[in-house]
């Protein structure tokens, strides 16, 4: 099947009011042009240089995610476009994310990453971490970037009970976040979770944002 054809027939199958990010990494701009084409404007990359080539040369009505480990030194280059950073993990990111999106005058929104997955190669807070951050007086003085959700990955396994137990759970960390921090802030209201492989199950456990790359693009290019 085509891009433009996978595009079609994965949005047939995610509800109303879910966001679909489709994961352009190391995608060309040709690929990415056909799935906008097809009616997609939310794409995904994880490596800082490509995505600001990408953003200088694609239409520029495209909604950027920055999906990967983002380092504190190469914010600076996102921070003129980027629609939403879906990783941050640190209160050092998040001052760092602060300060270059002042220089443009922007507020920059942000996902907070927690860990779930039973592998430590996965980066994220524990919800007491997050809880430092949100509590601290450095958080409290950001006025460039707002936080409006939480993201999550979960183990790489074939166990579709493991998964869905891990996507359940970064549901109820987001639940816990809002009531205690985001109340009455409407716009703290995305889950990201769920890739190609397991991205139904994430819609079933709450998310309303899946990042899909292999099920729309075919199998990655290295």
């Amino acid at each position: 099947m085509s891009i433009s054809e996978n595009i079609i027939k994965i949005k047939a199958t995610i509800p109303e009011g879910v966001k679909l990010v489709a994961v352009s990494k190391t995608k060309p701009n040709m690929a990415i042009m056909e799935a906008y084409n097809a009616g997609q404007r939310i794409f995904g990359e994880n490596k800082v240089q490509d995505l600001a080539e990408k953003y200088a040369t694609l239409p520029k009505d495209i909604q950027w995610h920055y999906i990967g480990h983002l380092q504190t030194n190469k914010v600076k280059f996102l921070a003129p476009f980027v629609n939403l950073i879906e990783a941050v993990d640190s209160i050092r990111l998040l001052k760092s994310i602060n300060k270059e999106a002042a220089k443009h005058n922007r507020k920059i929104d942000c996902l907070l990453q927690f860990h779930i997955a039973e592998e430590d190669t996965k980066f994220g807070l524990s919800l007491e971490e997050a809880k430092q951050i949100l509590e601290s007086a450095d958080y409290k003085m950001l006025e460039n970037v707002r936080i409006v959700g939480v993201m999550g990955m979960a183990t790489y396994t074939d166990d579709e009970s493991h998964v869905k137990r891990e996507f359940a759970s970064l549901n109820k960390i987001f639940q816990k976040v809002k009531s205690d921090y985001f109340l009455s802030e409407p716009s703290f209201k995305e889950i990201s979770m769920g890739m190609s492989g397991d991205y139904p199950l994430a819609i079933e456990e709450g998310a309303t944002m899946v990042r899909v790359g292999t099920a729309i693009f075919g199998n990655r290019n290295y």
